[in-house]
């Protein structure tokens, strides 16, 4: 098993029953929640003209190599109920990548750390709050 962050976020409808129903579609899909951070609300970045954001940091753990893994959250992200819109813009949920057990992955679509990890300091508060490597 090997241990990954996730970052969960949301910023329309029920913000937190779509943090609760990805948490539980992880489970689902067999990836172990093995902490989780408080949900923290946040302004909106990229497009700042849409609804603040609840986020939240998950430690998991999983069998998953990163593609597949990148695979099952985007199902996820889907049959929890997100609809694609515009890039950067509201969003439903989103489950992102963030580390993955100190390795590096750039492939078209997945870059591991996260690409936007050091432009996010809420997500680096969640991830600190979960003594993250």
């Amino acid at each position: 098993m090997t241990r990954v962050w996730l970052a969960l976020g949301s910023n329309l409808g029920d913000r937190d029953r779509y943090l609760e129903s990805a948490r539980a579609a992880l489970s689902d899909a067999g990836v172990r929640l093995v902490r989780e951070s408080r949900v923290s609300e946040t302004e909106p970045v990229g497009i700042t003209d849409q609804p603040r954001f609840l986020n939240q940091v998950l430690e998991v753990e999983t069998s998953l190599e990163p593609r597949p893994l990148l695979e099952t959250v985007k199902r996820i992200e889907e049959q929890v109920g997100r609809i694609q819109r515009q890039r950067w813009g509201p969003r439903e949920i989103d489950i992102d990548i963030l580390r993955y057990d100190g390795r590096r992955v750039d492939e078209t679509g997945l870059r591991i750390p996260h690409r936007e990890l050091s432009n996010r300091p809420f997500l680096l508060d969640l991830l600190r709050e979960l003594d993250a490597p």
